[in-house]
């Protein structure tokens, strides 16, 4: 019988990479599942369907449920501890250090990608600038991603195939890892969006209101566009500092993840 084991990074939001790995799960109800850390609310747990997330050392960590980004020293030695031996298929749901799974030789690996690491790779001075890391902070963090880098351009060349969300993270596959990846989109709850019918005279954009979704370039846009109305739907550490961007006619927002 075939064994498959899913990987993903954490497991402690609710978001896009998500919403992908429970369809994922639905396609392959026999597989195993392996996080970093795991700390899903109750009411999103069916995703999981019964199964015990395996974790790493990092879940017995003080804070590490909250704070896990401040652990990226220690994800990429985590993340290689799984033992996947038994596994004929693993499967990486991954955006930062999933892909680094450590797989037997007769074992296909395929990776799912949402995008290499942002915040090591071209992303950098990004998240420098928007945690406004400064001095000592910002040396010990540039050191950090250096070392991120070097591990994550070797960890690749353990993955069998990439798979990317988008055309986009295709061609950063491509310049970070050198690899060709196929893609394939994020799944559509076609029950919910039918194409066609009425439309609000409103622009839509919804994720996560972190830094590196640069919403405030839209925020800006729009600010020139005062006859536009742009809706925005999410939540995230930009949210408030979005808000004090927009003119009062520019938009309007939801603080809530999109469901």
């Amino acid at each position: 019988m075939r064994r498959v084991a899913v990987i993903h990074d954490w497991l402690v939001t609710w978001g896009g990479a998500e919403r992908v790995l429970e369809q994922i799960l639905a396609c392959y109800p026999e597989a195993d599942v392996f996080a970093l850390v795991e700390d899903l609310p109750e009411e999103r747990r069916g995703m999981l369907a019964g199964r015990r997330v395996v974790t790493s050392f990092l879940q017995r960590l003080r804070l590490a449920k909250r704070h896990y980004w401040y652990l990226a020293p220690l994800m990429p030695t985590a993340i290689e501890q799984f033992d996947l031996r038994e596994y004929d298929l693993v499967l990486s749901s991954t955006h930062a250090t999933a892909l680094g799974v450590i797989t037997s030789p007769d074992a296909l690996h395929v990776a799912y990608s949402y995008s290499p690491i942002r915040f090591a790779w071209d992303l950098q001075p990004l998240y420098l600038e928007a945690f406004r890391y400064r001095g000592v902070r910002a040396t010990a963090a540039r050191a950090t991603f250096h070392y991120l880098r070097m591990w994550d351009r070797s960890a690749s060349n353990g993955v069998d195939h990439f798979v990317a969300n988008s055309a986009f993270v295709a061609r950063r596959i491509r310049k970070t890892y050198r690899r060709e990846a196929a893609v394939i989109y994020p799944p559509v709850d076609t029950d919910r969006f039918v194409p066609g019918g009425p439309r609000d005279n409103v622009f839509l954009a919804g994720s996560r209101m972190n830094p590196f979704k640069r919403f405030d370039i839209l925020v800006e846009a729009f600010r020139e566009l005062p006859d536009e109305r742009l809706v925005l739907v999410g939540d995230g550490p930009d949210f408030k500092r979005l808000k004090q961007q927009a003119g009062p006619t520019s938009w309007s927002a939801t603080s809530r993840t999109p469901r």
